[in-house]
């Protein structure tokens, strides 16, 4: 078995440790404060060498013990660029033996407790489940798992030759896993929920209409991620193509698998930079150059039978319960902390509007009516917060309603004093409430004094849903769309944002 090169983590010294029996081996962890924490246990083998660009492989078994007292690898990724490097602060080292997850899990006696498995987000380019502290859901009763998987072309290359949404198959591969291993933890392989954000919202809103994920899950919470978010087989070929021609080879796997993978990452990063300088829609696809994401999953008829929303509207995941939900100012993060959203022009604005098949007069009178004596650049971040965000989850929730009552929404609206004020309910935000755990890392979306009741109310419905499939306010329907405000005062709403939503009808 490769041995891992881990880095190591705040665990105290000479801490209690606790071993724990798996399918693959024996595995050693570390109790704190009552928690036992498992840290980089492979769910499947190295995805390099013989394995790499194709589907995840079983992990091989090994003898004696194995330590699992520090973050395993996360999978290659370029760093995040500032400012955002410190907005979202990273965990974990770069490796190849990075199909690996972490649980935290009451200490030992514990049995046919809840389950809760993380997805993290990071536009399908980056993220580590390193990243996240499930302690405090162990503290409550909960075993909390956070898993890793391929991102960037390593996860969602597309070529037509039958291996496609090898990220996402990594996701089901650790969820085959926690099913298979999870009752050693003192889980229930009956009672899992998946949750994630972002990206990870967006693969929870895939995974609930995947035939291979059936029966692997009971519950689910895509958080700022509906159910829209993948590619046509046409555009994902594009995009693999130019990825090809930056890298001077063709465009096949065995071409692509040859190139060094600090060369392969450069290379997005050209592909993005170009994308971003030069959004032309015959050449990328119209999609693409709004939403700026080269390395979404892809509708190959395979893994993904049809668009995800499409099979969720018709049924396939009638038996899921389901949360979903948004922050207000979801685009605020990737426009404030530069300074940028005071640089964009009216122009903007209408050019969005138009590509996104909206009538554009009717789209400004809307967001102006809607955020009185806003900027140009606060218009667009409304508009794109919406297009990207709040539409997708809302007919997240159409779409599942419409196959099975057990269907709930949210909104996060409490505002960051950060930046001014102006960062808002950004993209992200609500993450350190949903874990409780404020003031570890969290100060730069949330700043230094985020309200505790808050986390405390947002992390009680997160293991209420989990535990009993209800967070604890009404149901959403089609006609009340009853929402969960959730802010310093939470509140249950009907309907917000009505305007916008009507506006969007027929066409996201």
């Amino acid at each position: 078995m490769t041995t891992l090169k881990l880095e190591s983590v705040e665990a105290l010294p000479g801490a209690p440790q606790v071993v724990t029996r798996t399918a693959n081996g024996a595995v050693r962890g570390t109790i704190t404060n009552g928690v036992s924490a498992f840290r980089g246990i492979p769910f499947a083998a190295p995805p390099f060498g013989a394995n790499r660009l194709r589907p995840p492989q079983p992990v091989e078994a090994w003898r004696g013990v194995r330590d699992a007292l520090t973050w395993g690898a996360k999978p290659p990724q370029l760093p995040y660029p500032p400012p955002w490097d410190v907005l979202i602060p990273e965990r974990g080292p770069l490796g190849e033996d990075c199909l690996n997850l972490n649980i935290w899990t009451p200490e030992r006696g514990a049995a046919g407790l809840p389950v809760m498995v993380w997805i993290p987000g990071g536009m399908f380019e980056a993220g580590s489940g390193a990243s996240y502290d499930g302690s405090h859901f162990a503290r409550d009763g909960i075993v909390c798992v956070t898993i890793n998987y391929r991102v960037g072309a390593e996860g969602f290359l597309y070529l037509p030759d039958g291996d496609a949404n090898l990220g996402l198959l990594d996701q089901i591969a650790a969820l085959e896993w926690v099913r298979e291993n999870i009752a050693a933890f003192g889980g229930n392989p009956a009672n899992i929920t998946i949750f994630g954000q972002s990206a990870g919202g967006m693969s929870v809103g895939t995974l609930l209409s995947l035939p291979r994920a059936r029966e692997l899950f009971r519950r689910a919470i895509a958080q700022s991620g509906g159910a829209h978010q993948v590619m046509t087989a046409e555009t994902a070929l594009k995009v693999s193509r130019e990825l090809a021609a930056k890298l001077g080879v063709e465009p096949t796997r065995a071409a692509i698998a040859a190139i060094p993978v600090q060369r392969l990452l450069q290379a997005q990063a050209e592909l993005k930079a170009d994308l971003a300088a030069h959004p032309d829609p015959a050449r990328w696809g119209p999609d693409m150059t709004l939403d700026l994401l080269p390395w979404q999953p892809t509708v190959d008829g395979h893994v993904i039978p049809a668009r995800p929303i499409d099979r969720i509207a018709a049924g396939a995941a009638a038996d899921i319960d389901l949360m979903t939900g948004m922050a207000a100012d979801e685009w605020n993060f990737f426009v404030v902390p530069t300074g940028a959203i005071d640089q964009i022009p009216l122009e903007a604005f209408v050019g969005a509007a138009a590509a996104s098949g909206l009538p554009v007069d009717a789209a400004l009178a809307s967001y102006r009516a809607g955020h009185p004596g806003a900027t140009p650049g606060e218009l667009l971040s409304a508009f794109l917060t919406d297009r990207v965000f709040r539409v997708p989850v809302i007919r997240l929730a159409d779409a599942h309603t419409m196959a099975s009552p057990a269907t709930w929404l949210y909104e996060f609206a409490w505002r960051s004093p950060q930046f001014g004020g102006r960062l808002g309910a950004c993209h992200g935000s609500e993450i350190a409430f949903v874990f409780d755990d404020l003031g570890t890392g969290s100060e730069a979306l949330a700043g230094g004094s985020p309200p505790q009741q808050l986390a405390d109310t947002m992390h009680a419905a997160w293991i209420a849903f989990a535990t009993r499939g209800d967070p604890g306010w009404p149901r959403y329907d089609l006609t009340q769309r009853t929402t969960m405000r959730f802010d310093t005062t939470s509140e249950v709403v009907h309907d917000p944002l009505a305007r916008e939503r009507l506006l969007w009808e027929g066409v996201r």
